[in-house]
Order: C-alpha cells, then sequence, then structure tokens
C-alpha cells in the first residue's frame, strides 16, 4: 500500500441549538473583533439570532452582506470583497449553504479574515479548500488554502427550516461527494474510509428526515456525513461527476444541488462496472444486501442508489432542471474536456452523450460501458 493524503487543520463543532452562543465563542477564542455577518434572504433570521449572540458578546457586528447568488458571480463577489476592506473587518460568519460559504470564501481570497461557517444545507463547501466563481456562463474553480473555515458550526436546529425537497437534493449532494471521491484524481484509502461512512451516515439520515422533518437526531447524523463526504471531497479531488455538474451549472445556471441530484446516478453507471470493489463496497455502505453486492457488485451499487433516490423523492430528470435538450450536445463536448483523465472508465464523447441524454430523460439508471 502507498499514498499521500493531506489532511486540512480545521475545528468542528456540532449539535444542536449551539449556534449563537458557538460563534461568539469562536470570534472571541480567534482574537477577531470586527464580523462580517454573510447571509441571504431566506436565513436572515437565523443570521439575526448569530448577531444578537456576537452583540451579547461585546463583539461588533461590522457589516451584514445579504445579497447571495448561486455560483458566486465574479461582480457579486467584487462588490463584496470591496465592502469587506471598506469596513475593515476582520473575521467572516457565513450563515446558510454552499453559495452563501462560496461567497464568504471569495471574500476571504482577498481579504485578510478567516472564516467561521454555520451551514443550513448539506452542501459541504465548509470542509473544503475549493472555491468557484461564474462569469459570463463560465465556472472557474479552484484550490486555496484561505478559503477553508477556521471553525465549522453544525447546528441541527439551523436546517428545520429547510424544506424537505432542498433537503433530500442538499443531501443527494452530499453523496455525490462520497462517490466521486471513490475514484477522483487524488483517491486514497483514508478519503475512501471517510467517504463511504458519510455515505451509511446520509443514507441513513436522509429517510429519517424525510419521515420527520423535525428528527433532529437524523439531521445531525446527515450532517455528520455531509462533514465527512466534503472531507473526502477535499482530499480526493474533483472527479467525473464535479466536473460535469460544474459545467453544467456555470453554463446553463441549473440548480446546483438539484443537478447533483439527478447526474448522480448515471455517473455511477458509467464507472461502477470499472471499479467492481469500490462500487460494491459504496452498494454496502448505502444498505445493499450482501449476497446481492458479491453476485454483482456495479449493479447492486446502481440499485442500491436508485431505491434510496426513489424513497426519498428525489429530482429525477435534467428537463426539470431548466436544461434544454438542445443544449445536450454542446454540454458533452464541454464536459469531456474537463473529466480527469484518470477517471477509472473510459470517456468518449459518446459515452458523456449518453450519460447526459439519460439524465436529461430521466431514464433509469443502467451501466454504461464506454
Amino acid at each position: 500500500m502507498s499514498f499521500v493524503h493531506d489532511t486540512l487543520a480545521q475545528r468542528v463543532i456540532l449539535g444542536s441549538g449551539l449556534a449563537a452562543q458557538a460563534v461568539a465563542d469562536e470570534v472571541t477564542r480567534l482574537g477577531r473583533r470586527r464580523v462580517m455577518v454573510v447571509a441571504g434572504g431566506s436565513e436572515a433570521g437565523l443570521a439575526d439570532q448569530i448577531a444578537e449572540g456576537l452583540v451579547s458578546a461585546g463583539l461588533q457586528v461590522t457589516l451584514r452582506w445579504g445579497e447571495v447568488r448561486q455560483h458566486v458571480p465574479l461582480e457579486l463577489a467584487r462588490r463584496a470583497q470591496a465592502a469587506a476592506a471598506r469596513a475593515d473587518i476582520d473575521v467572516i460568519v457565513s450563515v446558510g449553504g454552499g453559495s452563501t460559504t462560496g461567497l464568504a470564501k471569495a471574500i476571504a481570497m482577498e481579504v485578510d479574515a478567516p472564516i467561521l461557517a454555520v451551514p443550513t444545507t448539506y452542501a459541504g463547501s465548509e470542509a473544503t479548500t475549493m472555491w468557484g466563481l461564474t462569469d459570463g456562463g463560465t465556472k472557474t474553480t479552484g484550490d486555496d488554502p484561505r478559503v477553508l473555515p477556521a471553525t465549522v458550526i453544525y447546528d441541527a436546529e439551523l436546517t428545520t427550516s429547510l424544506p424537505v425537497d432542498l433537503t433530500v437534493a442538499s443531501g443527494l449532494n452530499g453523496l455525490a461527494h462520497c462517490v466521486d471521491s471513490l475514484w477522483a484524481p487524488r483517491a486514497n484509502p483514508i478519503n475512501a474510509a471517510m467517504a463511504l461512512e458519510g455515505a451509511r451516515a446520509l443514507a441513513t439520515g436522509l429517510p429519517a428526515v424525510v419521515a420527520d422533518p423535525g428528527d433532529l437526531e437524523g439531521r445531525e447524523r446527515c450532517l455528520y456525513g455531509a462533514y465527512l463526504a466534503a472531507l473526502s471531497f477535499a482530499s480526493a479531488g474533483s472527479g467525473m461527476h464535479h466536473k460535469i455538474c460544474h459545467v453544467l451549472g456555470g453554463t446553463y445556471d441549473l440548480p446546483h444541488a438539484q443537478t447533483h441530484a439527478v447526474v448522480l446516478p448515471y455517473v455511477l453507471a458509467h464507472n461502477a462496472w470499472a471499479v467492481p470493489a469500490e462500487a460494491g463496497r459504496l452498494a454496502l455502505a448505502l444498505g445493499a444486501a450482501p449476497g446481492r453486492v458479491e453476485e454483482a457488485p456495479a449493479a447492486a451499487a446502481i440499485e442500491v442508489l436508485e431505491q434510496l433516490r426513489v424513497s426519498l423523492g428525489a429530482p429525477r430528470d435534467l428537463a426539470g432542471t431548466g436544461l434544454a435538450e438542445s443544449a445536450l450536445a454542446e454540454a458533452a463536448v464541454a464536459c469531456l474536456a474537463v473529466i480527469p483523465a484518470s477517471n477509472p472508465a473510459p470517456v468518449t464523447e459518446a459515452s458523456v452523450s449518453a450519460l447526459l441524454r439519460a439524465a436529461w430523460a430521466g431514464d433509469t439508471p443502467t451501466l454504461i460501458r464506454s
């Protein structure tokens, strides 16, 4: 066995009902005082609670930023960076999902201020050094240690306002991190172990939350799984799934979590036959019967993922996200250009076209052999 694994330095706090106090404690621990709170309109009430806790602790909320958009448009990032610089902030508190965390990361690239992330979804951006910006229909991503939040505070109570359909899409986005990590460019046994444990947690947590949206234990399990998923993704890098979703989201402005939720089973169908051992371990993590896994590991992984998606009422097709059928050929060419050469199954224009066509129509996922 031989591999290289990098571990990220980050503090993580997980529980229920602790966010406001924990944020104030962490700002104090870091020796910071001039706080910028980043939160979109749907998280404004949660951000108010965080801000009240900061003020009660004798800290200064120097700037509140409420404009957040998916895929982090460059012009928005530049305005937020300029506002942060003018306010002379020294710490950023982000309250929200991946788009909010993404904007906080963009600010941190230009302003010397650590991020305290308070996620309200299962997107996982808070546990990675990866950033993304969109300009003119092109999404650019990169890796920068400055954007890794110093502390992540997971409070399950803050996720209870997330509608069930978005909970499902966001959770499957987290599961996509797990799956892609099994064959991404820097995949290794350590990030694979985290990915599989993350998959197990999400595969049990999501059904619990769908059955009872007020189930805090289920939501804590989802947050735990999403964190492990993001850790594995940060370590392993972007594989085929994420490259495809970055193209689709950045070029056609598709909803982030829903796009990941739709594309995931088709990427698994494309790659699973080429990595039967990894597919079998994933199938077991998702709850497949051991006998079926031993008999046909790739098929078992595809089947159990599809069963999970159906049971959760997950988004079914790219057509429903707003992608026009006429864009499929162009999208296939763009995706082909960015998929890593290390992908376990051969990637051709025909195989990517078949993948996108099936995902657009919402066909039942079946093995795609290049």
